[in-house]
């Protein structure tokens, strides 16, 4: 496991990167690490960009922001190009195949770059409203910044009334875990 990870999510309003920030976060937190997430919506709140910034360490976290982050994930064109100024030569630059026209935007400096189907896979083999979650499972992959238990335990614990109410989204959420997770090795292979 990472001592430090700083993660930047970036999508449109409405792809949860919120939810699956704050989830990491308090998975994180469950296995007694340190974690501060940060949401950045400014103007963009009604439809545009949002950033979630995460941070995540086995010690004290000195300030909350950051100027270059570990894994950059983005989930729009628009995010593509906003987060940019948050990649070096050691991020692992992930976004979704879908996105068109964006092949001038992916940061040349990245370490790696990762493209995986998120939405293809949500919208074909799950359900689109699990798009978020099976995000977070590549996020989990990537980084490894958090143990799979920790982050079921953390969808639980979030999503627990919903799972009590139809016991089958339990399924497909944790499903959608482990999809995103697949992708992530997929794109690395």
């Amino acid at each position: 496991m990472a001592k430090e990870f700083k993660i930047a999510l970036a999508g449109e309003g409405g792809q949860g990167v919120q939810s699956v920030a704050s989830i990491i976060v308090e998975a994180a937190n469950n296995a007694g690490r340190e974690a501060l997430y940060i949401p950045n919506f400014g103007v963009e709140q009604r439809g545009g960009v949002s950033i979630a910034f995460v941070q995540i360490a086995d010690k004290k976290i000195g300030s909350p922001k950051f100027k270059k982050a570990d894994i950059v994930v983005a989930l729009s064109d628009r995010a593509v190009r906003r987060t940019a100024q948050y990649v070096d030569e050691n991020t692992t630059f992930v976004y979704d195949k879908a996105i068109k026209g964006v092949e001038e935007d992916i940061p040349r400096e990245a370490n790696r770059v990762l493209a995986i189907p998120a939405i293809d896979v949500a919208k074909n083999e799950l359900h689109p409203r699990v798009f978020n979650v099976i995000i977070m499972g590549a996020v989990i992959e990537a980084t490894k910044v958090i143990e799979m238990k920790e982050a079921k335990q953390a969808l639980e614990e979030n999503l627990g009334y919903k799972f009590a109410e139809n016991p089958k989204l339990r399924e497909l959420n944790f499903k959608a875990l482990e999809r995103g997770v697949e992708l992530v090795r997929e794109a690395l292979e």
